[in-house]
């Protein structure tokens, strides 16, 4: 059996179904999606959701403004709570920092991040709990804070399907349809073959082998991330998500009341089979949280280990994304997140669309090229201008 369609999409991961929302937002409906499981089940349901605009790479700066425009408008744009909780961004650097600190928020304000810089006595006001000794200076985001991965592309995909794009769960594709160098459309498991114009592969960390035997190079290593849920011991009221980078860990809220625990080190990563991994953190890993998060906040008198899980990034060389034309007529990218995905997902949406539509970014802010597929063959990597010491691949 054949359908056709004027796009597919493979993933239905946050990025596959935002990118189907902005193709509906302009006009472009005929759209399926093919997900193997059900929307969001994949590393979607795994993200810690930190929701920043505070990027060296201004691209990605102006992405996570476009992004944070639509989590303070999810009511007005999808009609329901996506579970976007805005109790604002703090991050703090040591002395060797402070200058791409200060260099980098003046590259943010440029593209439109509402940030600033803020002193040692406000921080200790908005985080009472915690040790800043170490600390030299801090950047605040207001607007900032976190969100649930799981209820954004839920959202993005019944808006979607609102406007009449199609979404098809328990559809596992195999692979492309070609016709010499150009892709055609997709396979799936059952047989059946969608016939398209265009075929954009949103699958994160299953991208590299699915690509890879059509000629179409992802340099995605897949990365374990192992997150802790703390109870802090005490009542914390509203706190802000909080970016350490002199201990290189970052700390947020849980509307429940826990603390969510992430490693901000990425200097020795453990790369994993996103079929076949420890979905807890492992022992070594409780010591890093106790040893990181008991020195830092020294006010979690009586705290206590709640649970744990782990989740995978599509990690690139220069730890950012791919959203771009694949070298294959008919074929495009979007993949390859290293961790940025939520935050930016409604820009990636719309970046795709302009591409497929428009062949450019419509965003002066965010060109097209600085997410080519191509630059890693050219040696060209998009990295920070400001990068901070032991922390860079994530800034």
């Amino acid at each position: 059996m054949t359908e056709t369609a004027e796009v597919v999409i493979v993933g239905g991961g946050i990025e596959g179904c935002a990118a189907a929302w902005a193709l509906s937002q302009r006009g472009i409906t005929d759209v399926v999606v093919l997900e193997r499981n059900t929307v969001g089940s994949g590393m979607t349901g795994k993200s810690s959701g930190i929701v920043r605009c505070h990027y060296g790479v201004s691209s990605l700066a102006a992405m996570a403004t476009v992004g944070l425009e639509v989590f303070e408008k999810a009511h007005e744009i999808f009609g329901d709570d996506i579970g976007f909780r805005q109790t604002g961004y703090v991050v703090g650097v040591g002395e060797p920092n402070v200058g791409s600190l200060r260099s980098s928020m003046a590259a943010q304000r440029a593209v439109g991040v509402q940030t600033e810089e803020i002193d040692a006595a406000e921080v200790a006001r908005l985080w009472p709990c915690a040790d800043l000794s170490p600390f030299a200076a801090f950047g605040w985001e207001a607007r900032g804070g976190y969100g649930d991965a799981y209820q954004t592309a839920q959202a993005f995909a019944l808006a979607a399907r609102a406007s009449g794009v199609r979404i098809r769960q328990g559809a596992s594709v195999t692979g492309l349809l070609t016709d010499g160098d150009t892709v055609t459309g997709v396979r799936l498991a059952d047989g059946t073959q969608v016939s398209a114009g265009s075929v954009v592969v949103a699958t994160g960390v299953w991208t590299q082998p699915f690509l890879a035997p059509y000629g179409v190079d992802v340099p995605i290593r897949v990365v374990r991330e192992q997150i802790v849920m703390i109870s802090p011991g005490v009542d914390l009221g509203p706190v802000p998500v909080f970016s350490d980078l002199v201990s290189l860990q970052y700390v947020r809220p849980e509307v429940g009341g826990d603390v969510l625990f992430g490693n901000s080190d990425l200097s020795d990563v453990l790369t994993a089979d996103p079929d076949d991994y420890l979905n807890r953190a492992t022992e070594d890993f409780i010591d890093l949280t106790v040893d990181k998060v008991g020195t830092r906040f020294p006010g979690f008198t009586a705290a206590a280990i709640t649970s744990s899980y782990a989740g995978c990034y599509d990690v690139t060389p220069d730890w950012n994304p791919v959203i771009s034309a694949s070298g294959r007529d008919g074929l495009f990218v979007a993949a390859g997140f290293s961790g940025h995905g939520f935050k930016i997902a409604p820009a990636v949406g719309r970046l795709v669309a302009d591409l497929l539509v428009d062949g450019r970014s419509s965003d002066p802010r965010i060109p097209e090229t600085d997410f080519r597929l191509s630059r890693f063959a050219e040696g060209e990597l998009l990295k920070s201008p400001y990068p901070y010491v032991g922390a860079g691949q994530m800034r």
